[in-house]
């Protein structure tokens, strides 16, 4: 059996993403690191905020786990490359 890396991030809240921003004027511009791997920032990936949607996540029934009745209410951020010149992919 294959070691495995018990990933638990910290998922911030609003108030906390409000927090951090607060003093930014209200054109800046904001930029994301994705992380390369769970938990690495060393090689990440930027990226820039392009929208956000309020979204509920629900989780349908698998073949090892029945249908969850639960809900989750969030807002999720979307981000895309910076802008730049990039190859066409086929």
């Amino acid at each position: 059996m294959a070691d495995t890396f018990d990933h638990a991030p910290q998922v911030w809240n609003a108030a906390q993403l409000r927090e951090a921003i607060k003093d930014l004027p209200d054109d800046t511009p904001i930029h994301i690191g994705v992380a390369e791997d769970p938990g690495s920032f060393d090689g990440y990936r930027e990226s820039v905020l392009v929208d956000a949607h309020h979204v509920e996540n629900w989780w349908p029934a698998t073949s090892t786990t029945p249908e969850r009745t639960e809900t989750e209410k969030a807002m999720t951020l979307f981000a895309d490359w910076k802008a730049d010149r990039y190859d066409l992919l086929d």
